[in-house]
C-alpha cells in the first residue's frame, strides 16, 4: 500500500467528481493550487462550483477526459464502489501507467502534515464530525475538514482551511479508516453492520481496534463513547495497548470503569429550543464545567455534541468557545432537518427529514422526537414515514426495525430502496409490517407517489411528521407539505 505522502497531487483526475464525497476532495485541492480535472454523468451545481474555481469537468465519460488541463494526470481518483471497471477513464489510467487510488487515500494525502482529527462509528459520525467543525470554527481554528454530510449554515462539506487542524469523517464500511494516522480519534458508537463487506461480526470489531492502534504513539488520544458497550470496549483494550483513552457519557451508563470520564453529563433537559446541557471537562491542563443548549433534540445528539466537545478542546480550542460553538451549530443536512410547516386548526404539523437507516438510529430520531413534542406541550404525536435501505440490511434487521418504528404513533412504511443491490424475490418491506404491533396504525404503501397523501389521511394538528431513510424518501417531505397545504 503507497504512503499518501508519496503520491503526487501536481495533477488530479476525479472520476465521479460531482458526488458530495469527490466534490468536497476536488475544492480542497483547486483552492490548494493544484490541477483539478474530472468527470461524471451529469452536470451539477457542484460540477459549477468546481468550474468556477478553474477545475474542466467533462460531461460524460470517455478516455480522452483524462486530457483535459492539456496533459495526462499525475493520479486518477475513483471510488471502487461505484464506477465499474471497465470505465473508460480507468482504463486508459492503467494503459497510461497512471496510480488509480480511492477517496479515502486522497483523503489520507490531503491530511499529511495536519493534526488529524478522525470521526469514526457505526451511528452519529456525520452528525459528530460537523459538530467539531462547527465548534472549532466558532473557536477560531479555522480547520480543514471533510464532511459526509453538508453544514447547514455553511452549505458545503469540505473546506481548506488555514488552521493545523483537519477534521474528517472515517468510513468503516469498507476499512477505508485506517488510510489515516489520526492525533484524535473518536469512536461513537459500535454496532455490527456492513456485514456484506465484513462478512463477520467479529470482524467488523476488529476494524475499529485496529483503528484505534493508528492512534499517534504518546501524544494522541482515542476519545469512545462510554454509553455505547462496544465503543467502551473498544477503549479499553486500547488502554491495555498503551493508548491514550479517554470517555464521555453519563457516569451511571457508563460500560468501562476503566477508562476516565474526560466529558461527564452532569445535566441534559429537553426544552422547546433544544437540548440544555451541563458537562464536566476533566482533560490535561483543562478542568471546567460548560453548558450550551444543542439546538437539535435526542440524548444520541448530546453525546455526539460531547465528543466533538472533547476533540475540539484536545485540538487546542478554548472549552468555552467550543461550547458556544455547539450551541451555535445548526445542524447537518438530513439529521433532524427541519423541512416545513403547516397550520392546521391553529396547531402547527410540522415536517423534519433524518438519514436514518438503521434500527438503531430509527429509535434515537424517534426517541428525540417524541421527548421534543413532549417538551413543546401542543399535545401532539409523531409520526413516521420509513423507507428501508437495502434489502439485505431490511432482512438482517425487520424485527428491528419493527420494534423502532413502534415508537412512533403512527408509520407509512414505504418499500425497500435497494440502491445498489438488485431485489429479492419475494422481500418487501411488509416483513416489517407483519411484525408491527397490531394495534397501532401502520400502513404499508409499495406505490411511492402515494406516500405524502398516505401520511396526511393519519395526520392530526400539532403532529410531528418524519421521513426517515437513506434513500429518495427524503423527496417525499416536501410532498407531505404540499398536500397538508392542499388539504
Amino acid at each position: 500500500m503507497t504512503d499518501p505522502a508519496h503520491y503526487d497531487l501536481r495533477r488530479v483526475h476525479l472520476i465521479g467528481v460531482g458526488g458530495s464525497g469527490m466534490s468536497g476532495l476536488a475544492r480542497i485541492l483547486a483552492a490548494r493550487g493544484g490541477v483539478v480535472t474530472g468527470s461524471d454523468v451529469k452536470d451539477s451545481t457542484p460540477v459549477e462550483v468546481l468550474r468556477t474555481m478553474g477545475a474542466k469537468v467533462a460531461i460524460g465519460h470517455a478516455a480522452e477526459n483524462l486530457r483535459l488541463s492539456g496533459e495526462l494526470p499525475t493520479v486518477v481518483v475513483t471510488s471502487f464502489a461505484a464506477i465499474p471497471q471497465d470505465n473508460p477513464e480507468l482504463v486508459a489510467a492503467k494503459d497510461n501507467d497512471i496510480p488509480v487510488i480511492r477517496r479515502s487515500d486522497l483523503l489520507a494525502a490531503l491530511m499529511e502534515g495536519h493534526k488529524q482529527v478522525l470521526l469514526a462509528g457505526t451511528h452519529g459520525k456525520t452528525s459528530t464530525t460537523s459538530m467539531t467543525v462547527s465548534a472549532m470554527q466558532h473557536a477560531g481554528l479555522d480547520p480543514s475538514f471533510a464532511i459526509g454530510g453538508q453544514l447547514n449554515r455553511a452549505g458545503t462539506n469540505a473546506h481548506g482551511g488555514t488552521g493545523e487542524a483537519f477534521v474528517a469523517e472515517a468510513d468503516e464500511s469498507d476499512a477505508s479508516l485506517l488510510r489515516y494516522s489520526p492525533d484524535v480519534a473518536v469512536l461513537t458508537t459500535i454496532e455490527p453492520d456492513h456485514l456484506d463487506f465484513f462478512h463477520s461480526e467479529e470482524a467488523y470489531f476488529q476494524v475499529f481496534d485496529d483503528f484505534a492502534d493508528l492512534v499517534t504513539p504518546e501524544t494522541g488520544y482515542l476519545v469512545v463513547c462510554a454509553e455505547d458497550e462496544h465503543a467502551a470496549r473498544a477503549g479499553e483494550r486500547a488502554l491495555e495497548r498503551g493508548i491514550n483513552v479517554v470517555a464521555y457519557g453519563s457516569p451511571e451508563k457508563s460500560f468501562t470503569s476503566t477508562v476516565p470520564l474526560a466529558a461527564e453529563l452532569v445535566r441534559e433537559e429537553t426544552t422547546a429550543e433544544g437540548m440544555d446541557t451541563t458537562v464536566n471537562l476533566d482533560l490535561p491542563s483543562v478542568s471546567e464545567t460548560v453548558r450550551y443548549e444543542l439546538q437539535i433534540p435526542g440524548h444520541h445528539m448530546v453525546l455526539n455534541s460531547m465528543g466533538a466537545l472533547i476533540a475540539g478542546v484536545l485540538s487546542g480550542g478554548a472549552p468555552a468557545a467550543i461550547a458556544e460553538g455547539l450551541a451555535d451549530f445548526g445542524g447537518v443536512r438530513r439529521r433532524f432537518e427541519y423541512r416545513g410547516s403547516v397550520d392546521k386548526q391553529g396547531k402547527p404539523v410540522r415536517v423534519f427529514d433524518d438519514y436514518a437507516h438503521h434500527p438503531t438510529e430509527v429509535a434515537a430520531v424517534l426517541r428525540a422526537a417524541r421527548a421534543k413534542v413532549e417538551a413543546e406541550g401542543h399535545g401532539g404525536r409523531v409520526i413516521a414515514c420509513f423507507q428501508p435501505h437495502l434489502y439485505s440490511r431490511t432482512m438482517e434487521f425487520d424485527a428491528e426495525f419493527a420494534q423502532a418504528l413502534s415508537l412512533a404513533d403512527a408509520a407509512v412504511v414505504l418499500d425497500i430502496y435497494g440502491a445498489r443491490e438488485q431485489p429479492v424475490e419475494g422481500i418487501t418491506s411488509r416483513i416489517i409490517t407483519d411484525k408491527m404491533p397490531a394495534d397501532m396504525q401502520v400502513i404499508f404503501e409499495p406505490d411511492f407517489s402515494a406516500a405524502a397523501r398516505d401520511v396526511v389521511s393519519v395526520v392530526e394538528p400539532g403532529d410531528v411528521v418524519l421521513t426517515i431513510g437513506a434513500g429518495s424518501v427524503t423527496m417525499v417531505a416536501a410532498e407531505i407539505l404540499d398536500e397538508l397545504r392542499a388539504s
